[in-house]
């Protein structure tokens, strides 16, 4: 027998469908990602704790799901809703079906419903509270009433620290590669020359690899670790992660991001790493009405002019006009104007909103992390 599932949003609109995951109830904020592909790392980035992903295109699970493509040791998204999920996968690298997968992590999730006009009224009317509830193989149909207090009782993102949540509980290093680096050398990176501490704030698989790839050997510590203790690795530089929620909450990353760059470590901040170096240079943050979530967001590059086809996923920006003079805009989002990139005047440090290891097509903004590397390179020098 179907399993039957609805999703409920705080105003009031009900969906019904089929469930395609794990049996129970699962609330949060309502999001759109307008990728055709990752699926399975959309599902495991740390980025969307807390948040019902949505996927617009049409079909979801058509390539199964496989370890290589985790983002994360687990699931990380609190539910999923897709259009349509075939009954049939096909992919030399899969091992499970998605329904399969979200089962044994434990996700609740939704199919078969209108995700066109669910994306629209997001759209128009913004991210909000949602739930999905899902029944197992019983025949009984999903309590409506449930969803719908679950949904209006759905806490808003923007006060919410999730860091804490999704970080690490004990430092650990770091050495693997990404797929596209071993497949272009043999064996292990052979010269790991650059000391980085990685605060990890939610941070993906794919990310370290990055670092990894451009010679980076990298520890990963947890959210809250005190300065002196990073700073007791010695690094050459200090990562700041993306992850989810709102920056503003993470005094104790703000306050640490500051002692850093008074030793004037080199630091490269990425999504919610770069909107808390913000923050600690004296700007500030906004929520976004439905964020950006995709991966074919056009990026320019101010000094040069140049446009970047790029993977993004945050739901609150960095203010340009709350832009100390110490630091400058470098890049900005070409559809809907908001700053993407910032870097100090004076200091070795720079963040960036994307994820520039997500490679939605060309390695456009990949050299970002030579960029980091150029630093480190240049304070041993100094």
């Amino acid at each position: 027998m179907t399993a039957t599932a609805i999703l409920a949003l705080a105003d009031g609109t009900i969906f019904r469908g089929r469930s395609i995951g794990a049996a129970g109830a699962a609330a949060g904020e309502v999001v759109f990602n307008t990728a055709m592909t990752g699926y399975q790392e959309i599902i495991s980035d740390p980025s969307y704790s807390g948040q019902l992903v949505t996927m617009t295109t049409s079909h979801v699970g058509n390539t199964g799901v496989t370890s290589e493509d985790m983002e994360s040791s687990r699931a990380m998204g609190a539910g999923l809703i897709v259009r349509d999920c075939p009954l049939n996968w096909s992919n030399w690298r899969g091992r499970h079906s998605l329904p399969e997968f979200l089962r044994d992590e434990n996700i609740v999730a939704i199919a078969d419903i209108d995700t066109r006009a669910l994306t629209r009224r997001l759209r128009d009317q913004g991210a909000m509270g949602g739930c999905i509830v899902a029944t197992g193989n019983t025949g009984k149909p999903a309590d409506e009433q449930l969803a719908l207090d679950a949904a209006r009782d759905c806490p808003d993102m923007q006060g919410q620290d999730l860091a804490q949540q999704v970080t690490c509980h004990h430092p650990y290093h770091w050495r693997e590669a990404s797929l596209d680096w071993v497949s272009r050398h043999a064996g292990p990176h052979p010269d790991l020359s650059y000391r980085v501490v990685a605060y990890d704030y939610g941070v993906k698989y794919n990310i370290l690899r990055m670092l990894v790839d451009h010679g980076c050997n990298v520890d990963v510590v947890p959210a809250t670790m005190p300065v002196d203790e990073v700073l007791a690795y010695n690094p050459d530089g200090v990562f700041l992660s993306n992850g989810p929620g709102d920056p503003e909450p993470c005094g104790y990353a703000i306050e640490n991001i500051k002692k850093l760059l008074e030793q004037k470590v080199p630091v490269f901040g990425i999504c919610l790493g770069h909107q808390l170096l913000a923050l600690a240079c004296g700007a500030s943050t906004m929520k976004m009405k439905f964020g950006h979530h995709g991966a074919n967001h056009p990026v320019q590059e101010l000094a040069s002019g140049r446009v970047m086809i790029t993977s993004q996923n945050h739901g609150f920006a960095v203010n340009e006009s709350s832009l100390p003079d110490s630091l400058e805009a470098t890049h900005r989002s070409l559809f809907d104007g908001s700053l993407q990139g910032i870097a100090h005047r004076e200091l070795p440090a720079f963040g960036f909103q994307g994820h520039p290891e997500a490679s939605p097509g060309p390695h456009d903004i990949a050299p970002l992390f030579q960029q980091f590397t150029e630093m480190m390179q240049a304070r041993r020098k100094s």
